[in-house]
């Protein structure tokens, strides 16, 4: 491929999409008073940015995805390696794990608001509830799928099982483990954003967009919309880079 296309080519999707936009506008497809158009939008994303005035939400619902994240990394990874690496143990508990893992977890926040009343903690909760268990089961996989080779390997040099779980297990997992901590972090974004719209807040980027939904401030909800895929997206390529500089030995054999 062109060099040139090759770098260009990420854009496509971007343009394609602000296209699409402004297409809709133009022909009325869409009123201008439920939909405004691109340049609107951005501009106000960027006075609201600016002005300071969207920056405290930014920084409450990544505070909130940052603490409810660490708490599913913490919990979700050591039980994840732990299950993977007994086959009678994770199959005694792939029910439940697979259950509650298919369950929406916005569907228990009435549950949550039960056990935790409507506090910014019931937020994080529900948040670290659902990345938890994405966490654990690809901790989990990523054991129970490392190479045998290595293991058998490990084992006629005299590894003991502790030296092979240290040492062999708990880097194969890596890799795997790295896609449950990207796909926990979006999901941990995505439930703490719905928390903050039906769980009472007073900031963070759900609280806003449901506020200017409700008061028809549709430049606002667009721009706030806009900062939280930005925020999700910023979190996934964070995710990316660190794969690639902890784990470059992924793939190899």
């Amino acid at each position: 491929m062109n060099p040139i296309i090759r770098t260009w080519l990420p854009l496509a999707g971007p343009v394609a999409l602000l296209g699409l936009w402004s297409l809709l506008v133009a022909t009325k497809a869409v009123s201008p008073i439920l939909l405004p158009g691109p340049g609107v939008t951005l501009q106000h994303l960027w006075t609201v940015t600016v002005s300071g005035t969207m920056v405290p939400d930014f920084l409450a619902t990544l505070s909130r995805t940052a603490q409810a994240f660490a708490i599913a990394t913490v919990v979700g990874v050591p039980l994840g390696v732990a299950l993977g690496s007994s086959v009678s143990l994770y199959r005694s508990v792939e029910f439940l794990v697979d259950f509650f893992r298919s369950t929406p977890s916005s569907a228990l926040i009435p549950l949550f608001m039960l056990f935790f009343g409507i506090t910014d903690f019931n937020k994080v909760a529900i948040s670290a509830f659902a990345a938890v268990l994405v966490v654990m089961f690809n901790s989990a996989y990523g054991v129970m799928n490392a190479k045998r080779t290595r293991i058998m390997a490990a084992s006629v040099m005299g590894a003991g099982t502790w030296q092979r779980f240290r040492d062999v297990l708990l880097w194969e997992s890596l890799s795997q483990t790295f896609v449950g901590l990207r796909s926990g972090i979006s999901i941990a974004l995505v439930i703490v954003v719905v928390a903050e719209m039906f769980i009472g807040s007073e900031n963070g980027l759900g609280h806003r967009i449901i506020n200017a939904q409700q008061l028809l401030n549709v430049k606002d909800m667009y721009a706030s919309i806009l900062a939280a895929g930005v925020l999700g997206y910023l979190l996934n390529v964070l995710f990316l880079v660190l794969d690639k500089r902890i784990v470059h030995w992924s793939g190899r054999a």
